[in-house]
């Protein structure tokens, strides 16, 4: 469906950040390798699907999904190293944003309150901040690095602590879908991202699409 349908009722946007506002992949793909290195308790080397498979999950349930065969302190210690990892990689060089992003991203907020709701570790999203100089675009955001929640929580957090009116939330995976539906939202599908959302209403297909909101 087209997103003018959308037009008069929004106030304030939402983000997933993974596969909605930039690619990710060649910055995880080689900081998952640096911090691997340092452990001879993993069996096979991390793949670039085995990156792709997690992407949009709880951050504390992804070692159980990658290293089963690991304890949970293993897994923990792990999953630690690899996410300080990514962190320390963002702030070096940054990754790959999705073309057209901050020019959408100041014209949306000439109209719009906007926001970022992502699945990933604490320190994530402001290192993607500072590389890139895109926070000063956004009113808030939330992590479940930071809370622990659920990404169904963290939206409404984040809505409720800001007093948020006519909010959508724009994703790309079925756990984002599962978040806006959650909360009793509209869900946008960023159809260029790394899942499939096959009940989605509406779709984009670039980030630039969302001028249609305007």
């Amino acid at each position: 469906m087209a997103l003018s349908g959308l037009k008069n009722n929004i106030e304030n946007i939402i983000f997933d950040l993974d596969g909605t506002l930039w690619n990710p992949m060649p910055m995880s793909i080689k900081a998952w390798h640096t911090a691997l290195n340092g452990f001879d308790c993993i069996k096979n080397p991390i793949s670039r699907e085995d990156i792709q498979g997690i992407l949009g999950m709880q951050h504390d349930l992804v070692g159980k999904k990658l290293f089963p065969y690991l304890s949970k302190e293993q897994q923990d210690e792990v999953m630690n190293s690899c996410y300080k990892q990514e962190v320390n990689d963002i702030k070096e060089s940054g990754g790959v944003l999705y073309q057209g992003l901050e020019a959408t991203l100041r014209t949306l907020g000439k109209i719009f309150d906007l926001y970022i709701v992502s699945n990933c570790q604490a320190g994530y999203i402001e290192a993607f901040f500072d590389y890139h100089g895109l926070g000063a675009y956004f009113k808030d955001f939330e992590c479940s690095g930071n809370t622990g929640k659920s990404k169904t929580e963290n939206v409404k957090m984040v809505i409720e602590r800001n007093t948020l009116s006519k909010p959508i939330y724009i994703g790309d995976t079925m756990g984002d879908y599962t978040a806006a539906v959650g909360n009793g939202i509209p869900f946008v599908y960023a159809n260029y991202g790394f899942g499939e959302v096959p009940k989605a209403e509406y779709n984009i297909n670039t980030i630039e699409d969302l001028k249609e909101l305007l």
